[in-house]
C-alpha cells in the first residue's frame, strides 16, 4: 500500500494505520521531544537558510512545519553557499519550562538555543565550546542538579572517529566545566558510532546512537546505572529482511499515554534522509525493543505499516507544507535559501513573490546563494509555476530549478535583441570539477507570463515543460534530467532570480504561485 494524494506522499492510511516514511522529505538526523499532548521535532538544515526546521505532531504520523531555530548564521562565511556545513543533528529538550536545541556546526563549535514556545522567537544561538570537530550535541539534565553534554567527532575535522564523549554542563548550559572524557569507543565492535541522544529511565542511564554509517548502519542503544559509565551496548534496530537501509540516528520519545515510538532515517538516494516512525517497548530486562521481528538478541527491523498511536484526538492528515500562493508578497516556512538571505533579493510587493537578478555565484547556478528552494516531498511529484519576467539587462534571467550536485533548471533569459527561454544543467564531479551546459529552447515572441513545469518521477527522473498560455499544450524539454542529492541533503525543487551582471537597477522575476501536486508513483 502506497497512498499518493494531489498533495504527494500520505503516511496516514485511515482506518488507524499509517505508512511509512512518515516524512517522505528529507528531514536529516531527527530528534523529538513530547511535552503533554504536542510532539516537536528538529532536524539538521546544514547550509540552508532559515536553519533548523522545526515540525509539530499530536500523532507522529501528521506533521507540520511551525518554525526554524535560526533565522540566519551570525557568521559571514555563510553569506556564500557553504555546501555541507552549517547546522548538524540537533537535539530538542524540555527543562525548567523551555524548549532547549542543541547543535553543532562542526567548523565552528556547539551551540545551544531555548524558547518558551517553540513556534514563536528562539533566543540568540550561544556558543557553549568553541570547537572544531565536535557535532551531534545531546544535552542532559539530571535530577541531583548536575547537567551534561554528550557528543560524537567529525573525523575530517577532529582526525576523532567512533567515539562518545561526556562532559559536564553549567546547568544554565551556558558553558562546558570540563574537557570531556570519552564514554564508548566503537572502533571495534560499532564503527561510525555518533549521533547520540541521551535518556534516564528508572535506574539506567541510555545512550541511542546510530553506528555503520549512512546508507548500512543500525541503532544502538547503550546503558550504564551510572552517567559516567562503563556502558554496555546493544543492537536494536536493522534493516533485516525491510527495505529500509541502515534504519537508524533518531530519537526515542514516551506519548502522554504511554505509549514508546522511535523516529529516525533512512538513506534515500536523490530524496534526502527520509524520516520513519517504529513503535518501541521496553523489556524485562530493562533493554528497549524496536520495530518488528525481534529476534532473541533483541534486534528487531523497521514496519513499513503499523497501527498509529492511540491518542484519541481529533488529527487531520497532512504533510508539511509545499504549494505556495506567496500572499502579500510572502513566502512560507518549507523555502530556504543557499545562504544568508540579503533584503535585496526580493522586491516588496503586495501580488506574487517578486525575486531580484542579483549576481550569479562564481561558478554560476551551482553556487548561487539567492535559490529559494524547499524539499522533494514525495516519490513522485508535479511542480508548476507562473513567472512575468520584469527584465532590465541583457544577462538577467528567472525560473524554475531542480537542484542537488546535479542541478537543471529552466528558465527565461533576456538576451540583446530577445527573450528566450533556455535549459541549463550542471554537475559536481567526484573531484570537485564542476562542468555546466545551456540548451537554446525557443525565442519568446511575446512579452508575456511564462508558464514552467517539472515532473519528478521515481528514480528522480525529471521532465521539464513549458507554455506561454495556460490552454496551450505543454512543450516537453529534451533531455530529461536526473536529480541527485546535494552535499549531506538530498533534491531540491524552487525558484530563482539572477544576473550575469551585477546592476544597480537590476530587473526580478515575479511568480504567482508555486503549486506541487502528486503523481502515481
Amino acid at each position: 500500500m502506497e497512498l499518493i494524494s494531489t498533495s504527494g506522499w500520505v503516511p496516514d492510511c485511515g482506518e488507524g494505520l499509517y505508512q511509512n516514511p512518515v516524512l517522505y522529505a528529507d528531514y536529516s538526523d531527527p530528534d523529538i521531544v513530547c511535552v503533554e499532548n504536542d510532539v516537536y521535532m528538529v532536524a539538521s538544515s546544514f547550509n540552508h537558510i532559515p536553519g533548523l526546521p522545526v515540525l509539530h505532531s499530536k500523532d507522529l504520523v501528521n506533521w507540520t512545519l511551525v518554525n526554524h531555530v535560526v533565522p540566519r548564521i551570525n557568521n559571514v562565511h555563510y553569506d556564500q553557499v557553504q555546501p555541507g556545513k552549517g547546522i548538524w543533528a540537533p537535539s530538542i529538550r524540555y527543562h525548567n519550562g523551555l524548549f532547549w536545541v542543541f547543535y553543532s556546526m562542526p567548523d565552528e563549535g556547539i551551540f545551544m538555543s531555548f524558547a518558551q514556545d517553540p513556534t514563536k522567537e528562539w533566543s540568540e544561538p550561544h556558543c557553549i565550546k568553541a570547537v572544531k570537530g565536535w557535532i551531534d550535541p545531546c544535552p542532559f539534565w539530571d535530577d541531583n542538579g548536575r547537567a551534561w553534554l554528550v557528543h560524537a567527532f567529525a573525523y575530517s575535522r577532529s582526525g576523532i572517529k567512533h567515539q562518545l564523549q561526556l562532559c559536564e554542563m553549567a546547568p544554565d548550559a551556558t558553558s562546558l566545566l570540563d574537557e570531556g572524557r570519552i564514554l564508548f569507543d566503537g572502533t571495534i565492535s560499532h564503527p561510525t558510532l555518533e549521533g547520540p541522544k541521551v535518556y534516564r529511565r528508572h535506574e539506567w542511564y541510555y545512550i541511542f546512537a546510530p553506528a555503520g554509517g549512512v546508507e548500512s548502519g543500525w541503532q544502538t542503544v547503550l546503558r550504564s546505572r551510572h552517567i559516567t559509565g562503563p556502558y554496555e551496548a546493544r543492537d536494536v534496530l536493522h534493516q533485516g529482511n525491510s527495505k529500509v537501509n541502515g534504519p537508524h540516528q533518531g530519537g526515542w520519545v514516551e506519548l502522554k499515554n504511554g505509549e514508546c515510538w522511535f523516529m529516525h532515517f533512512q538513506e534515500a538516494a536523490h530524496a534526502g534522509r527520509i524520516v520513519h516512525l517504529q513503535p518501541m517497548r521496553w523489556r524485562e530486562d530493562g533493554w528497549p525493543e524496536i520495530g518488528e521481528n525481534i529476534n532473541r538478541e533483541g534486534l528487531g527491523q523497521p514496519v513499513m505499516i503499523h497501527q498509529k498511536p492511540a491518542i484519541h484526538l481529533p488529527v487531520t492528515p497532512c504533510i508539511p507544507q509545499t504549494s505556495d500562493d506567496f500572499l502579500k508578497g510572502e513566502y512560507g516556512l518549507q523555502w530556504q535559501w543557499q545562504a544568508n538571505p540579503q533584503d535585496n533579493w526580493r522586491v516588496s510587493s503586495p501580488m506574487g513573490l517578486q525575486l531580484t537578478c542579483c549576481l550569479l555565484g562564481p561558478r554560476g547556478l551551482y553556487d548561487t546563494p539567492q535559490l529559494l528552494l524547499q524539499k522533494f516531498s514525495a516519490p513522485a511529484f508535479t511542480a508548476i509555476t507562473r513567472l512575468e519576467p520584469h527584465f532590465h539587462h541583457t544577462g538577467e534571467q528567472s525560473g524554475l530549478i531542480v537542484y542537488g550536485e546535479r542541478y537543471g533548471a529552466v528558465s527565461v533569459c533576456q538576451q540583446e535583441e530577445a527573450r528566450v527561454l533556455v535549459f541549463d544543467f550542471g554537475w559536481m564531479s567526484d573531484k570537485g570539477v564542476l562542468s555546466q551546459k545551456r540548451i537554446l529552447l525557443e525565442t519568446l515572441k511575446e512579452d508575456k507570463p511564462v508558464f514552467l513545469k517539472a515532473e519528478i518521477f521515481p528514480r528522480g527522473v525529471c521532465h521539464f515543460a513549458f507554455r506561454q498560455d495556460d490552454r496551450d499544450v505543454w512543450k516537453g524539454i529534451s533531455p530529461p534530467f536526473s536529480a541527485s542529492a546535494g552535499k549531506w541533503v538530498g533534491a531540491k525543487i524552487g525558484i530563482f532570480a539572477a544576473s550575469a551582471t551585477e546592476n544597480s537597477a537590476p530587473g526580478y522575476g515575479a511568480f504567482s504561485y508555486f503549486h506541487i501536486s502528486g503523481m502515481s508513483s
